[in-house]
């Protein structure tokens, strides 16, 4: 409580005082542009998947916009350390989100390399996969896939090194007949998503889906 006095939580983006447990206020929150898509349904992420890999479904939150709102809520929590705004994206996309009587058979988050988990702390992506687990009733496996490369965040790459195609990923085990949700923060290219999903893709029987919080449009 005194820290709450001394220094309240604001709005990231117009600074009003708010709940502690909030990231924007309420009139900041209608300037996110939520995407709405439908998961069963085409959209920008799905064409970009299909020209990589194989995909079954796909889902974005929100619109990732240069210097918008958006761009705000990805950076507080990957690079300062609001681990706690992945809580907040996941209830977000669990209001949105309805996987019907389709729903997948795993969770599967991008992996940070271990020298990136270190200096950051934590990754991004845990929280937010294991709340919307928790919300679907549905497993996770933050060991399933390893990133056996160190390398820069894909925001802070120039466009050549973020086409390069080299995988720098890889089962720790083989796994066979699932459905897996494969979740990230930003959708950019693909190729970070499309290197994950060649590894599920050629371990066995498997489909792969993808959901991020955002989607560079």
């Amino acid at each position: 409580m005194i820290l709450d006095l001394f220094f309240p939580n604001r709005c990231i983006h117009c600074s009003r005082i708010i709940d502690a447990k909030l990231l924007v206020c309420s009139l900041c929150f209608e300037q996110i542009h939520f995407t709405h898509f439908d998961y069963f349904g085409d959209d920008i992420i799905k064409e970009k998947c299909r020209l990589l890999f194989p995909v079954e479904n796909t889902y974005a939150l929100m619109k990732f916009e240069q210097d918008g709102l958006s761009q705000k809520i990805i950076h507080e929590l990957k690079y300062k350390s609001r681990e706690n705004a992945g809580k907040t994206l996941a209830e977000w996309t669990a209001e949105r989100l309805d996987f019907k009587d389709k729903k997948p058979d795993l969770l599967l988050s991008v992996p940070l390399h271990p020298k990136k988990l270190k200096e950051r702390g934590y990754n991004q992506l845990h929280l937010f996969t294991e709340t919307l687990s928790k919300f679907y009733n549905l497993p996770f496996d933050h060991e399933l896939i390893q990133r056996n490369h160190y390398s820069k965040a894909q925001a802070l790459k120039d466009k050549k090194h973020r086409l390069e195609t080299v995988n720098p990923f890889s089962l720790s085990k083989s796994i066979s007949g699932k459905h897996i949700l494969l979740i990230d923060d930003v959708f950019t290219t693909g190729n970070t998503v499309s290197s994950i999903a060649w590894e599920i893709l050629n371990s066995g029987d498997n489909m792969v889906s993808v959901l991020v919080m955002a989607v560079d449009v």
